[in-house]
């Protein structure tokens, strides 16, 4: 298990504003981002789930973006560059996209990748790299965009690479197949870190049999009519003479067969559904896609940037290689998403290591969530919410129609081939007796068995003796009894740290496979 440091750091917020604010000049070694496509469309997060519910969706973000406020804004930034922010070849590149696309989703959107990349380039090291991850859709101007940014500051356009995912997708009977992604990558300077790659490496000692086949009677070194692979073992002897200046001792060489050099086009696997990576989020990439990018452009113990984090592909790869990471994401899903695969891949000790920034600690930061006014944020302080009072555990509901109330649910195990459901409602004001029969109402019609009010204002007395009229649920596997309802107050979750104490489906079956797998780790 790779080393656990305090360096690590997750970061919940826009990334445009954390990289301004908390992220230092030249202090990343490595940034890979794999942000939204602008491809107007709606990705939906499939939870596989143990019981009477097999899955719930749940929107991990929409991809779409408008010629709004914000898109207003970063094109008056960009143009006035009042802090001398932007590279001339980007004012004027933006200037003359503003002319021709006008001013709709596209412009918007590579506004918005304009201020953030400038932002990265300022924070990578002067050997650092940076690799983009994007489709066709937008991927002609997206490279328009990091020309204007790092080759008008000495930087360098390093490689267009083409990744081949090799995943069934059914027959295109009017173009060809979509199979590939574009991931272009920049280096700050023309000194930047590069680790040669070979597909695949292993290491063979030679024997004594094997020996004598490469050398005559004069211990000199043959090669004739040999197969290409013995060929290159030769090519190797002879340059392993060359350094050394005397010929080698079977006991001196290690044959490293390497096979093929990495080029530009990476054939590698997706994830299909049933890889057991597969976390549920709509873009998760592999991450042997991560692990090839970071082996290649960094060292042990480099700084790793992700900015738009999701389910946390890239900080785990970066924490497997020894790696430090940092990772950002404006969703409360994915942070919970994160926190919670790290937990699985390393155990509950990583969550300790980790610096979390952004995320409510007290009450007057649970409060300036639950009152913000972004759009993007609605409904963040739900999610939060019910995700840290259940520990990672719930999924969020974003259903529309009958069920709207109902802002999260989870499944909690009453034998070992059977579960229940739990619902949770989340209010940030305003909260009255009449929530408690609304709430009751979801839980029946829902057929869950027990229900959650959360709430940011403490309940009237009313309410409370409402709640408990409402009975008791007998947990007989536990053999314990708990309040059908029960309401719990956000000042308990921050200040006095109360969270959900029934054991969950994810974790138990999580907890199995771990045991199988001979990693224990310890339930709550």
């Amino acid at each position: 298990m790779a080393k656990l440091t305090n360096d690590n750091k997750l970061f919940y917020g826009d990334n445009l504003d954390i990289l301004r604010r908390k992220i230092k000049d030249e202090t990343v070694d490595l940034c890979y981002i794999d942000p939204p496509f602008n491809s107007k469309r709606n990705y939906n997060q499939i939870y596989n789930n143990v019981g009477t519910e097999d899955r719930a969706q749940a929107q991990a973000f929409t991809d779409t973006w408008i010629w709004d406020d914000y898109a207003i804004a970063g094109y008056a930034e960009i143009l006035a560059n009042d802090q001398g922010r932007f590279q001339a070849p980007l004012i004027e590149l933006i200037k003359g996209l503003h002319a021709v696309l006008g001013e709709g989703s596209l412009l918007a959107y590579l506004i918005s990748m304009a201020l953030r990349i400038t932002e990265i380039h300022r924070v990578l090291k002067g050997t650092g790299s940076f690799y983009l991850h994007c489709d066709p859709t937008a991927s002609h101007f997206l490279k328009l965009i990091c020309d204007g940014i790092f080759c008008g500051a000495d930087g360098e356009f390093v490689n267009e690479i083409i990744w081949h995912y090799l995943t069934f997708q059914g027959q295109a009977r009017r173009y060809f197949p979509k199979k590939h992604d574009t991931i272009f990558w920049y280096s700050k300077s023309h000194d930047f870190k590069f680790n040669v790659l070979y597909d695949t490496q292993f290491e063979e000692t030679i024997d004594s049999k094997r020996w004598e086949k490469f050398f005559n009677k004069e211990n000199q070194i043959i090669a004739s009519h040999m197969p290409d692979h013995d060929t290159r073992f030769i090519r190797y002897l002879k340059k392993w003479k060359r350094v050394n200046g005397r010929d080698p001792e079977p006991e001196d060489v290690i044959y490293e067969a390497r096979g093929q050099l990495v080029d530009t086009v990476w054939n590698m696997k997706g994830l299909d559904p049933k890889s057991k990576e597969r976390l549920g989020y709509p873009t998760q990439k592999p991450e042997a896609l991560l692990e090839r990018i970071i082996r290649a452009s960094s060292n042990e113990g480099d700084m790793i940037l992700d900015a738009y984090c999701g389910c946390g592909t890239t900080v785990a790869v970066a924490q497997s290689l020894k790696r430090k990471w940092i990772g950002m994401d404006i969703t409360y899903q994915s942070i919970s998403l994160v926190l919670r695969r790290l937990e699985h891949k390393f155990g509950k000790q990583i969550l300790n290591s980790i610096s979390l920034d952004g995320i409510p600690r007290d009450m007057k930061s649970a409060v300036a969530l639950a009152h913000k006014k972004d759009d993007r944020l609605r409904k963040e302080f739900e999610k939060w919410a019910v995700l840290t009072y259940t520990d990672n555990r719930a999924i969020i509901n974003e259903k529309k129609g009958a069920d709207a109330g109902i802002d999260g649910r989870a499944f909690f195990m009453t034998g070992k081939k059977d579960n229940a459901k739990i619902i949770f409602q989340v209010k940030s004001g305003g909260v009255k007796r009449g929530d408690i029969a609304t709430l009751r109402g979801d839980m029946e019609s829902d057929g869950a068995a027990l229900a959650v009010l959360i709430t940011l204002e403490e309940p009237t007395k009313p309410m409370i003796e409402d709640a408990k009229k409402a009975g008791v649920y007998k947990h007989e596997t536990m053999g314990h009894s708990y309040d059908k309802i029960s309401i719990v107050t956000v000042r308990e979750i921050v200040e006095e740290g109360n969270r959900l104490e029934i054991p969950m489906s994810l974790e138990v079956v999580a907890a199995a496979k771990r045991q199988a797998e001979g990693d224990q780790i310890e339930l709550l």
